[in-house]
């Protein structure tokens, strides 16, 4: 790339430098790229890098930078074309990328989000003055016709003093006016669908603050039309399931939208853009700002916001930056804030990390500054809507119908099991389907540090962690949990997840007639789960290795190890027994029953041809066929 820069006060001839690469660092420094040699300039001031075909700068020095006389403060990013006129004083720089080719459409359409964002932090602000908000509104205010319509009214006035109708500001209107169709489209999808559960009551706002009340009747109208132009275009008739019509309008929408605006006369362009301007800030002032829409997607499964500027979202088991951003690290804060504060915590610089499970079973982690450094960061993981059984799992081909039917009757039989893998592997999914196994006339506790267990049985006690009070007091850890659970008369214990010293107390459960028990660990395999529970042991009693080892060869039957695939699914690996204790060579024998093999296009979960010593048991139960093992 080919860098033009002057300095403005000393003289004005331009001087340029070619750089390869995709990282360039801009500064005082000499180790930088390209040195601005000021003094008014930091020694690292700016870094322009190549992502995904298109050139981003993020500002460094404390003083920002000015792209088209915008200011990009420190930390921030900002999308880079061909011809950009940047300022680092007393420097002017433009930039010549190396082939002067259009900029890409996702280099457009990022410019084009980053200035809708700036226009939505300025409503914003502005809103905040006018109708004398605080930024937390919701039940602080009746939130009654007569308010919203004031609120969208000066909304309107301040998008029409900030945003004249000229040219230049044309392609950011039409811009957000497809982003107002694209929310109508994706919205009509997910209700309209059978398979869509009604919203859960996380998103269930008093006054039903999301309406807008100074919608017009032909207005509306136009909008079907155009949705439903939109939805025949993109050929979402051809297909009922959700999912794939939500992957089409993600992929597509914006080619057709092209092709739909030029027909779109500039006064319905300027109402749908309006439109979305004021669901965005109702968002904001009242809701969950941009994760709104993202909360509401079935296809999403979880939520991560990085910072401000990067929210980045699961689907299908592959990760992907959403697109959506906060307007400002304050109102990142003020969401969480107010997430939090429904389910009964708190969040504050004197306790900046919480896990919390929200109303609709969601799990959440939250982190603010100090401990964040790019600002509050944020992470849900959304309950599902339906209970998945194992018929799902087999048909997603996570695990075959055998190790199924083979798993079921191990939990039937009152055989220990433990459900190993990493993060986001599925582990709690699986033991959700195992405890559908478990006869109704057993008495189960489950015990869980967020809980997420969906026990379908009738004689389930549920006991969840309590972390402690201000004063310092009332904390109740997995351990006393586990340990009371064994007061209660249990038929079986069901741990969501073991990862301290109350793995001693899980195993001398499971040893002292709580047959059945089930639990998950994180563990790469079969074999690493032993050295973690020695270790998770060890936390609670300075015991030797040779009683660790058979504690747990008498405790744990079978271990199920998962593991997320490169494509992002979730699969069984490896379904191992475990074996006493070998004499000779010391330590666990282990045994593998069924063990993924194969190349990594067409790997396939087969048997090993090894039989679990509780094979007889299984086959006299009639729980399973000797025959139907190997198939």
């Amino acid at each position: 790339m080919r860098i033009w820069y002057s300095n403005i006060v000393i003289d004005t001839g331009r001087k340029f430098v070619d750089v390869p690469g995709n990282r360039i660092r801009v500064g005082r420094d000499p180790r930088n790229e390209l040195v601005l040699d000021s003094p008014f300039v930091a020694e690292e001031a700016a870094v322009f890098f190549k992502r995904g075909g298109d050139w981003e700068l993020m500002a460094l020095g404390l003083n920002g930078v000015k792209v088209n006389d915008k200011d990009v403060l420190g930390g921030d990013r900002h999308p880079i074309v061909g011809g950009n006129v940047i300022k680092i004083f007393p420097f002017t720089l433009t930039l010549e990328l190396a082939t002067q080719e259009k900029p890409s459409v996702l280099a457009i359409h990022a410019a084009l989000d980053l200035e809708m964002s700036r226009l939505s932090y300025a409503i914003h602000v502005d809103l905040l003055k006018i109708m004398d908000l605080d930024g937390s509104e919701e039940g602080g205010r009746e939130l009654n016709d007569e308010y919203l319509l004031a609120l969208e009214r000066n909304i309107e006035e301040i998008v029409r003093l900030k945003v004249p109708q000229d040219r230049k500001r044309a392609p950011l209107m039409a811009h957000i006016a497809g982003h107002s169709l694209r929310a109508e489209l994706l919205s009509g999808l997910i209700s309209s669908s059978k398979n869509a559960a009604a919203p859960p009551s996380l998103w269930d706002q008093k006054g039903h603050w999301s309406r807008l009340v100074s919608l017009t009747a032909e207005r509306e109208a136009e909008m079907k039309a155009t949705s439903q132009a939109c939805a025949n275009q993109l050929g979402l008739q051809k297909t009922t399931d959700l999912s794939a019509k939500i992957g089409i309008v993600e992929k597509e929408f914006w080619t057709v939208w092209e092709s739909l605006t030029r027909n779109i006369q500039e006064e319905f362009r300027h109402y749908l853009a309006l439109r979305y301007l004021k669901k965005e800030i109702k968002d904001i002032v009242f809701g969950y700002g941009p994760l709104e829409d993202l909360l509401r997607t079935p296809t999403v499964s979880e939520i991560m916001v990085v910072d401000r500027d990067h929210i980045y979202v699961e689907k299908s088991g592959v990760l992907e930056n959403s697109g959506r951003r906060f307007i400002s690290d304050a109102v990142t804060q003020a969401i969480i804030e107010r997430i939090i504060s429904r389910v009964g915590r708190r969040i504050d610089k004197s306790s900046p990390l919480v896990n919390a499970r929200l109303s609709d079973g969601s799990r959440l982690n939250a982190v603010i500054p100090p401990l964040a450094l790019s600002g509050p960061c944020l992470t849900i993981r959304k309950f599902p809507s339906r209970k998945m059984l194992i018929d799902d799992l087999v048909a997603m081909g996570s695990m075959t119908r055998t190790v199924a039917e083979f798993l079921r009757a191990a939990v039937i039989t009152r055989k220990n099991l433990l459900i190993s893998g990493g993060t986001g592997t599925g582990k709690t999914t699986l033991l959700n389907c195992l405890s559908d196994f478990i006869p109704d006339k057993e008495r189960i506790i489950t015990v869980e540090d967020t809980a997420e267990l969906q026990l379908n049985k009738e004689h389930v006690v549920r006991l969840e962690t309590r972390e402690a009070n201000i004063e310092g007091a009332g904390a109740y850890t997995i351990r006393d949990l586990v340990k009371n659970a064994l007061r209660m008369r249990p038929d079986r214990i069901v741990i969501g997840e073991c990862r301290g010293p109350e793995a001693l107390d899980m195993l001398q459960a499971m040893n002292t007639g709580h047959d059945g028990s089930l639990t998950t660990i994180h563990a790469n395999t079969a074999e690493d789960m032993i050295l973690r529970l020695e270790v998770l042991v060890q936390m609670a009693a300075d015991l030797p290795i040779e009683s660790i080892h058979r504690q747990i060869s008498s405790a744990i039957d079978v271990v199920v190890q998962l593991r997320r695939m490169h494509d992002g699914r979730r699969r069984v690996v490896q379904v191992t027994e475990i074996g006493g204790i070998d004499e000779q060579l010391g330590g666990i024998r282990t045994k593998d029953i069924f063990l993924l093999s194969g190349e990594h296009g067409e790997q396939t979960l087969n048997p090993t041809g090894c039989l679990p010593s509780f094979m007889g048991e299984l086959i006299e139960s009639g729980l399973i066929h000797l025959e139907s093992f190997y198939l």
